[in-house]
């Protein structure tokens, strides 16, 4: 698959394929006819998903694979290659998150987001361009969010791990310059409808919901697939992500002031106080479904979050312009 964009028979690795955009992305190259090489903790909904990709088409091995142990990530390369002879795609995915102040949340949860989400994308990119660069080829999928452009509150070990996501991307197409044949694109998706935010640690004492717009994460998965044929630097999924990203680059203290303010009237639930938890940090317990729920809740669909955000957008654009010209 060096020089080609069709993904059948092309063999593709996919981190935390056991819910949400992994899940969802299996299925659409599964569709594509892909040979598939899926990797999560929890060994029965990997092979639910397996089953799933095998009815629309595709084929594959589930290696249960906790990615922030480099080991285990070595054992998931080797087990493609020894299976398929080569690696074509690898779609870092898998992600852990956790809502918290900083100094409130146990340094042992916040230490377990990071060697997840940013090491154990790492680990995978070290892996992926060994192979790469021994068979000449390869596609690098990193999937980051849009919070590696915007931060925000309670979530700062999700943000930091995003922000490094993006960053490693970065430097490995500048080192991987030499090496024409092999690309890397990192996939900035905005908030999307995945049991995320009912798996994460929870030290705020309210529930985290998915904050409108939500988009569904067959979107993300269009995205990685689309990448996958025709690689790019970067992809936003989402018209919010872009949005929010141009407003903190040309304001910055405008942009972090909206953020704030969307974080605490969108991001918990009013409900009854909750107790800590570390969520599914050390224990790889709960749903394997590809989605969360939360375009239901949001009355059927995003249209009221992005009629917000477009109205945000409204009044936020015209000032970052102004902001932009009087800069220069």
């Amino acid at each position: 698959m060096a020089r080609s964009n069709k993904l059948h028979d092309a063999v593709v690795v996919i981190t935390g394929a056991s819910s949400g955009i992994g899940r969802a992305t299996a299925h659409a190259f599964a569709r594509e006819g892909a040979a598939l090489v899926l990797a999560s903790r929890r060994e029965h909904a990997l092979q639910e998903t397996l089953q799933e990709c095998e009815r629309l088409g595709g084929r594959g091995i589930g290696v249960p694979t906790d990615v922030g142990d480099a080991d285990q990530v070595a054992r998931l390369c080797d087990s493609a290659v020894g299976r398929y002879g080569r690696v074509d795609v690898w779609v870092n995915n898998a992600a852990v998150t956790l809502f918290g102040r900083l100094e409130e949340a146990p340094r042992v949860a916040y230490e377990k987001v990071i060697q997840t989400n940013l090491l154990g994308c790492v680990n995978g990119a070290r892996e992926a361009i060994r192979q790469f660069r021994e068979q000449g080829h390869g596609r690098l999928i990193n999937v980051s969010s849009m919070v590696a452009h915007a931060g925000q509150p309670f979530t700062s070990a999700y943000v930091a791990s995003k922000w490094g996501i993006r960053g490693l991307s970065e430097c490995l197409r500048m080192e991987l310059a030499d090496a024409p044949n092999i690309h890397v694109s990192t996939i900035l998706p905005a908030s999307i409808d995945t049991p995320l935010f009912q798996l994460g640690a929870n030290y705020v004492g309210q529930p985290a919901k998915a904050m409108p717009p939500v988009y569904p994460p067959e979107k993300v998965a269009v995205a990685i697939l689309s990448a996958a044929k025709y690689p790019v630097r970067e992809l936003f999924v989402g018209n919010s992500g872009r949005m929010m990203a141009a407003i903190r680059t040309l304001v910055p203290p405008l942009g972090e002031k909206m953020m704030e303010r969307k974080v605490y009237s969108d991001h918990f639930a009013e409900d009854l106080p909750i107790e800590p938890s570390p969520g599914n940090l050390f224990d790889s317990h709960g749903s394997g479904s590809v989605r969360g729920g939360w375009l239901e809740r949001e009355h059927g669909g995003s249209s009221g979050g992005m009629s917000l955000v477009l109205g945000l957008a409204a009044v936020a654009l015209p000032l970052a312009l102004y902001a932009y010209h009087r800069r220069a």
